[in-house]
């Protein structure tokens, strides 16, 4: 499509609640206003406006990252043009740090700013704009006056050219789509916006209204979406007994191939593959997504580790906790389902045995303890490297496990009274709405124990601060269950490495810790060329007729050089876990698994 340049920047105006400074007097007036004059070009085009002012200088900061995504993106690296002016002329603004503006307001009391945003990174937590539609990822595109985040402000997009709606949680301002209204800028930042030609419909679950706005096509059916979604909606309104919102709003953009979910306070962005809605398989992930994104309005944006709020927008916001804001999350994406009968209790006893198969198949879950995951999460969860699966292990994996087997020591010690439904909402209704701040660690572990009636030090010990293996039989047997390795009788051979994926060359792009490969020195981006002698065709056969303890050479290709490396080979070690009933459960177990799987008699 050819781009149609609009109309260059206006103000708007309005009046907004006094608020004190502590460094200047009156009322700050603060608004905005989004253009697309390029959108072919990926640029969304920023007019701030700011009034009221009486200090000397205007630090003007825009974040490095996004809650919800716990890394520093440096999203000031995509601004470009940045400019103030006042009574039609420009005012001096230079930039002073890698996210700050300042701008000499001496002797004005009012300001227009302008700057330029390239969007062209497909993800939920950043910006894309392009002739189609524009997603603003809210972080990435508006600014905020240093120490103002408690201002309130207006939006007003116009839109490019055929763009006819607007989806986000923010508030119309007398019924206008186009201008919204964010109280502050906490909840500015945790609201994004998607302007274009979306297909939108809604449904009503637990007193809340839900605006599905979906992006980029795709074979959903919006009727079956609109039962089952409501179906989770109210499950999980149910776990907390309330639900805080009277809008909700789910944007989705569907891609060729696409996935992953940004949570917000009153909204989410999730991304899906267009056509997978009309497999069974893919519905029920993204149904999973749903849920998993969903569940956060209650647990991280409202009952939160009470580090997460409110934000320090310029660098890391370090918690311990993230295994239960994210893995509980992940645990109840599953459960959730089930209890909402959309899945069987087979499949979701599916899904828990995938989840103990990464994490046993993962080599660092053996170097990494889990509060450690979580901390270290700016440094080492988004920013994966070769020798990523070595030396950690992912706090929604393990912590989804850790919250099913709270779950299971909860129900088994109240005989069905209680479960981790009831630890979060009391650590909901205790911590959010009474004393209105987020929690410690401490706190949540005294939650756990009020309702599994023990103190759980050894099991922090082990599970949260330790490196013990799960017991997994342990607390499956709670409801009558075990886990069966299907492997444990193989003895097939392995080099211990992994190849990288849509690439006709055997190029390692993983060698897994205490594997052959890593004992006898086979790197990641070898190209693996011959076995014995003889070149490789097929990876999958690349070791028929061999068994563990033979020795191999394996040539190489290592930076352009060809290297022959002799290896003796190991047993594969994988496992593939499945949880089965065990013979004879006694009551108490059914009585277990009757409140875990909500069975029905």
């Amino acid at each position: 499509m050819k781009a149609i340049k609009l109309a260059t920047f206006f103000s708007i105006l309005i009046i907004f609640m006094d608020t004190t400074l502590s460094h200047a007097a009156g009322t700050v007036q603060i608004s905005y206003k989004v253009t697309f004059p390029e959108a072919q070009a990926h640029y969304a085009d920023i007019e701030m406006n700011i009034s009221g002012l009486k200090q000397k200088t205007l630090d003007l900061k825009m974040p490095v990252w996004t809650p919800g995504s716990y890394l520093v993106r440096e999203f000031s690296k995509n601004v470009e043009s940045f400019g103030a002016g006042a009574n039609g002329k420009w005012v001096a603004s230079p930039k002073i740090n890698k996210n700050t503006w300042r701008i000499n307001t001496t002797g004005l009391s009012a300001v227009t700013v302008k700057y330029r945003v390239y969007c062209f990174e497909i993800s939920v937590r950043t910006s894309f704009v392009d002739a189609s539609h524009g997603f603003l990822s809210t972080t990435g595109i508006f600014m905020y006056p240093d120490k103002m985040l408690h201002h309130p402000s207006t939006i007003h997009i116009e839109p490019y050219k055929g763009w006819t709606k607007v989806s986000t949680s923010l508030e119309a301002v007398n019924g206008d789509p186009f201008t919204r209204y964010a109280p502050n800028y906490d909840i500015l930042f945790d609201s994004p916006i998607e302007v274009g030609n979306q297909d939108i419909f809604g449904f009503d679950a637990a007193g809340v209204k839900y605006e599905v706005c979906m992006v980029g096509g795709g074979n959903y059916d919006k009727e079956r979406l609109k039962t089952d979604m409501a179906k989770i909606v109210e499950q999980e309104t149910a776990v907390y007994g309330e639900n805080p919102n009277k809008y909700y709003v789910f944007i989705v953009h569907n891609y060729l191939r696409g996935g992953g979910g940004l949570e917000h306070l009153s909204s989410t962005t999730l991304g899906a593959s267009r056509d997978n809605y009309a497999t069974e398989n893919g519905y029920r992930n993204f149904l999973g997504l749903v849920a998993h994104e969903h569940f956060h309005l209650w647990n991280v944006k409202r009952l939160r580790p009470v580090v997460l709020g409110p934000f320090d927008y310029d660098k890391e916001n370090y918690t311990a906790n993230l295994w239960i804001a994210e893995g509980f999350t992940a645990y109840y994406q599953n459960i959730i389902l089930r209890h909402a009968n959309i899945t069987s209790p087979e499949i979701y006893l599916e899904a828990a045995a995938g989840e103990i198969n990464t994490i046993e198949n993962t080599p660092g879950a053996k170097i990494q303890p889990l509060a450690e995951s979580s901390f270290d999460a700016w440094i080492k969860a988004y920013r994966p490297n070769e020798n990523s699966i070595n030396t950690g292990i992912s706090y929604y994996d393990k912590g989804a496990e850790v919250g099913m087997m709270l779950d299971l020591e909860i129900i088994n010690n109240s005989n069905g009274k209680y479960s981790l439904d009831d630890v979060m909402k009391y650590m909901y209704n205790t911590y959010y709405k009474l004393k209105k701040r987020g929690y410690t660690d401490a706190e949540f572990k005294r939650g756990f124990e009020k309702f599994a009636g023990k103190k759980l030090n050894d099991f922090y010990t082990k599970y949260i601060y330790g490196l013990t293996p799960i017991d997994y039989d342990h607390y499956l047997g709670y409801p009558g269950y075990k886990i069966t390795d299907e492997l444990a009788a193989t003895n097939d051979p392995s080099l211990g490495i992994a190849f990288a994926n849509n690439n006709p060359k055997k190029i390692v792009s993983a060698v897994l810790r205490g594997g052959a490969g890593w004992i006898d020195g086979i790197n990641v981006n070898d190209e693996l060329t011959a076995i014995d002698g003889q070149p490789i065709t097929d990876v999958a056969t690349m070791l028929n007729g061999k068994k563990p303890g033979d020795k191999i050479s394996v040539s190489v290709t290592r930076d352009g050089l060809p290297l022959t490396l002799p290896v003796t080979l190991l047993r594969n070690n994988r496992v593939k876990y499945k949880i089965e009933s065990l013979p004879n459960a006694t009551p108490h177990q059914l009585l277990v698994r009757k409140k875990w799987l909500k069975l029905v008699d």
